[in-house]
């Protein structure tokens, strides 16, 4: 495999998001220089970068290694990301522009056919597209940012299964649209964080004890008061 140089850290982060790194395992520089086609210095650039993020540690007489996060650390992600989304298509109600509202339309068409023909994989990656799309639609880079290592680091720690009801689960997405292009920042917040809410029963820990269900995320959060979802 042979990527530029200023590639290396995104592909060392996806590979440990698929478990291509194990968690614990060390990352030697040498190695992912040879595995990535690059010199060793855009290699320690990465690993310093990956270390800020979470994904890497240093230990001492072992150097790099890719990080082991607890269940709490885990738990604690999906919360963060339930409060964070919510503020995200809020802010993006306020500041969207025309170009932001066509995709996240085109992708809600796309996902609406695609749920009709069952098609899981297809789904997974519009959805993914999507939120990455209506976090952009804040106008905050910094919430962006955040938001896309939260969606990085859930995908690395959690399994997530296809909705029960994939057309259902679309129908929300394309309530969150409309609220954000009729400028209805509250009820652009109280549709996200349902939809957010709802989804948390899909996720599965890859690691640790308990069936891994996302139950205490649920349980921790304390009761929201929420405007009416009906129009």
């Amino acid at each position: 495999m042979r990527i530029p140089a200023h590639s290396v850290c995104t592909a060392i982060r996806d590979d440990i998001v698929a478990g291509v790194h194990e968690r614990g395992g060390r990352l030697t520089e040498e190695v992912l220089a040879r595995r990535y086609g690059v010199s060793r210095v855009p290699v320690r650039e990465a690993l310093r970068t990956l270390e800020a993020e979470g994904f890497v540690v240093t230990r001492r007489h072992a150097g790099a290694c890719v990080a082991e996060p607890t269940e709490q650390e885990a738990a604690d992600l999906l919360e963060m990301r339930g409060l964070l989304e919510p503020l995200g298509a809020a802010r993006a109600a306020q500041r969207r522009t025309e170009a932001h509202l066509k995709v996240l339309r085109g992708l809600v068409r796309l996902g609406q056919e695609r749920a009709r023909r069952g098609n899981s994989e297809d789904l997974r990656s519009l959805g993914g597209w999507f939120h990455e799309t209506l976090a952009q639609a804040s106008g905050s880079p910094a919430l962006t940012s955040v938001l896309t290592q939260l969606r990085h680091k859930i995908a690395w720690m959690y399994a997530v299964e296809a909705p029960a009801d994939p057309q259902g689960y679309w129908t929300e997405h394309g309530a969150i649209v409309d609220a954000v292009a009729r400028g209805d920042g509250e009820r652009a917040r109280a549709m996200t964080a349902l939809h957010t809410e709802r989804a948390l029963s899909a996720h599965r820990l890859r690691f640790g004890s308990g069936g891994g269900r996302a139950e205490r995320v649920r349980n921790s959060q304390h009761p929201v008061n929420m405007p009416s979802l009906r129009h």
